[in-house]
């Protein structure tokens, strides 16, 4: 069936956030470029999202027939674990644009718990289907790290949705295999459409000219991208730092920013110097997005150490920059990174095996080179475009069941 019209929901996460503010990360990015995509194969797109800035959002045009529409959501500086008491009255926000705009959707998409709940409620409203992605879960990622703590109504919610969604998104098989062990999900209605990446922007760039562009001196540079917080694995990074030979000839660029008022980036740069290696690793904060590339393409290798990732999108776009990558085997990573071909998969989390793959990827150009025009390949496979046909026929499935 043809998809006209979908609403899209991302309740906390505004796809027009700067990258690194706050919470602001790959969620967004995919919700942003999945809603363009869509919006260019003649589906009309709305993303919903809470108004997060001074003066009031309102909507905003993102591309061909697609927009954001930000309604009010309580409190701008509402922190994450107060935002469930918002859903009822911006469901009602919506509800209202919707009847005030005479708009009628045929599918509803919602991105996170958060999104899902006010989803669920909206799609039995219009009778439509319901697409849900977790992006994260709640008991994946307290099994994946001791100190991971989750409210249990999120728990909750996640659950009820494995039961009453349409379908499912899913990254990766492990995402998939766990929603049906933890949640009770139905494997038939787990569909698995991975995680894209904007080929135009993420395009490989000559590493001498990206290097000179951020003042690096000839080093050789390992690369981290994402937001501090311990679910990162950053100190795993600093390790395997620590227990490298070729640390005067090396840079470990860390990218990113904490959220406001946590204390990891303080931790970790505490962290760099007890381990002696705070003249190689580099906190550069926040970058923008437009100036990924050149980071991505600077660096020799890229490392992801991450206790989980449902996909782990910066380590996509490192490989379409041509840049190989060591990650750990965890979530989405375990399908997205080919062992010996694009990095390496690191089964442990002990400094040394992730300290040896380094050195080895850095000792050799060769296996540098092979190993990125690989991971090129490897990302020419996953465009937005073919991940929002893929998305649009689970749409269509959906739909057609529900006549």
């Amino acid at each position: 069936m043809t998809i006209e019209r979908a609403a899209l929901i991302s309740f906390h996460a505004c796809p027009m956030a700067p990258l690194g503010q706050g919470k602001a990360g790959g969620m967004n990015v995919y919700v942003r470029n999945l809603a363009v995509a869509l919006g260019r194969q003649g589906v009309h797109v709305d993303v919903f999202t809470r108004e997060h800035d001074e003066p009031l959002d309102g909507i905003e045009t993102i591309g061909p027939n697609a927009r954001v529409v930000h309604l009010p959501g309580g409190p701008i500086d509402l922190p994450l674990h107060r935002m469930y008491e918002q859903l009822p009255c911006f469901l009602e926000e919506i509800e209202d644009f919707r009847i005030t705009n005479r708009l009628d959707y045929q599918v509803v998409h919602s991105h996170y718990w958060l999104s899902g709940w006010l989803g669920h409620r909206l799609a039995e409203r219009l009778g439509v289907p319901h697409v849900v992605t977790y992006h994260t879960a709640a008991l994946i990622k307290t099994q994946s790290r001791t100190g991971e703590d989750e409210p249990e109504v999120r728990r909750t919610v996640e659950e009820d949705l494995a039961r009453s969604a349409s379908r499912i998104i899913g990254f990766s098989p492990h995402e998939r295999d766990s929603l049906v062990r933890l949640y009770g999900a139905e494997a038939s209605r787990v569909k698995l459409v991975p995680c894209g990446v904007d080929l135009h922007r993420f395009n490989p760039v000559d590493r001498k000219e990206a290097k000179q562009r951020l003042g690096l001196n000839g080093e050789k540079v390992v690369l981290f991208v994402g937001r501090l917080e311990p679910l990162k694995g950053v100190d795993l990074l600093l390790h395997s730092t620590a227990r490298m030979d070729v640390r005067d000839e090396l840079k470990v660029l860390v990218v990113g920013g904490a959220e406001e008022g946590n204390n990891e980036m303080r931790r970790l740069q505490g962290m760099a110097r007890d381990l002696s290696v705070e003249r190689t690793v580099v906190f550069t904060g926040r970058v923008d997005q437009s100036e990924l590339p050149f980071y991505y393409s600077a660096a020799d290798v890229y490392v992801m150490p991450s206790y989980y990732e449902s996909f782990g999108l910066s380590a996509l776009e490192a490989m379409a920059c041509g840049t190989p990558v060591i990650a750990a085997r965890v979530g989405g990573l375990s399908s997205l990174v080919h062992h010996g071909h694009t990095g390496y998969l690191k089964s442990w989390r002990c400094p040394e095996s992730f300290a040896n793959s380094l050195e080895m990827i850095l000792a050799s150009r060769d296996l540098r080179e092979s190993m990125g025009r690989a991971a090129r390949r490897r990302a020419e496979e996953m465009s937005w475009e073919r991940v929002a046909a893929e998305i649009e026929q689970v749409y269509g499935a959906a739909t057609s069941e529900s006549h």
